[in-house]
């Protein structure tokens, strides 16, 4: 009883492997022709745009600052000229802390923004993936080999895009 099943396995694996259908399909250059995508790098420029408009104020800001203090007059008691270098050293951290957040932000501003478009290419690849009933989809650009029974199939997800 074992050996017949183990024969029938051997014999029918052959078969399944043949009935295997690949595809590869080149992810990047689909999501850079998103119409959604050049919606997004606008709304992250612009959001850039306010946070180098906020810098470039923090550095005047302390620029201004900087330049008093060197102005001060050398009998300016010392306790004023370290009460001015420690706002000196509060402004060069405030500014440097908001490079920090600023740049946080931005990133999770791209993820958000980025999460649906690339949910809704992956529906795509998902659904060319069923009609053409493939066993794999592969990424185009990171494969080892490709052979030549290997389906591009992103024409069809750019279509199922409408793109």
């Amino acid at each position: 009883m074992i050996k017949k099943l183990i024969l029938a396995i051997l014999i029918s694996l052959p078969s399944m492997a043949f009935a295997q259908k690949f595809g590869v399909v080149d992810y990047q250059t689909i999501m850079m022709d998103m119409p959604e995508i050049k919606e997004m790098q606008a709304t992250i420029d612009a959001s850039s745009k306010k946070y180098e408009e906020e810098y470039k104020n923090l550095t005047d800001k302390f620029n201004k600052e900087f330049n008093d203090f060197q102005a001060l007059p050398e009998d300016t008691p010392q306790s004023i000229k370290d009460r001015r270098a420690q706002e000196l050293q509060e402004l060069e951290q405030k500014s440097q802390q908001f490079l920090v957040n600023a740049q946080q932000e931005l990133q999770q501003q791209q993820q958000r923004l980025l999460a649906p478009i690339q949910e809704r290419v992956r529906q795509a690849i998902e659904t060319v993936g069923r009609e053409g009933t493939f066993t794999f989809i592969f990424e185009k650009t990171q494969p080892v080999f490709v052979g030549t029974d290997a389906v591009d199939v992103t024409s069809q997800v750019r279509t199922k895009l409408g793109i």
